[in-house]
């Protein structure tokens, strides 16, 4: 490759590099740099250093884009937007979380029935701690 093709190329990586910062998403980065995006991804296949600087700004600027998003919301909450202040309260305080619960009163020397066990599986992976079993064939 001729020095030329070699600087108009470092200058593209650089440009879907900074443009990635701003807006992490491929797309528009390539869009922006004038670049396609099949050579965006041949040179993230055929150049690592790119692939590791790439991904280091589609990383940075989603934590731009989220904290644009969590400013937004406080924002919202700041002028009374109801909407913005259940959401913050159901994912940023316990109290008003989304919540599963199961109570029993076993008396000490009993155990679950295999129905109270099936709900207690059931719960736990409706809330995430645990993950659904593959179904047994007979």
């Amino acid at each position: 490759m001729n020095n030329a093709i070699i600087k108009r190329q470092k200058k593209e990586k650089e440009l879907i590099i900074e443009n990635l910062r701003q807006m992490p998403i491929i797309q528009i980065a390539c869009n922006k740099s004038g670049v396609g995006r099949a050579t965006y991804y041949r040179w993230r296949r055929d150049d690592s250093e790119f692939t590791k600087l790439a991904d280091e700004a589609i990383f940075a600027g989603v934590s731009y884009i989220n904290d644009l998003a969590e400013s937004k919301l406080l924002s919202a909450i700041n002028e009374n937007n109801l909407t913005a202040i259940l959401y913050w309260l159901n994912h940023r305080h316990n109290a008003y979380s989304h919540k599963v619960e199961i109570t029993t009163n076993p008396k000490p020397d009993q155990s679950l029935t295999p129905e109270q066990q099936e709900a207690v599986k059931n719960a736990m992976v409706l809330t995430g701690l645990a993950e659904k079993q593959p179904e047994e064939t007979s």
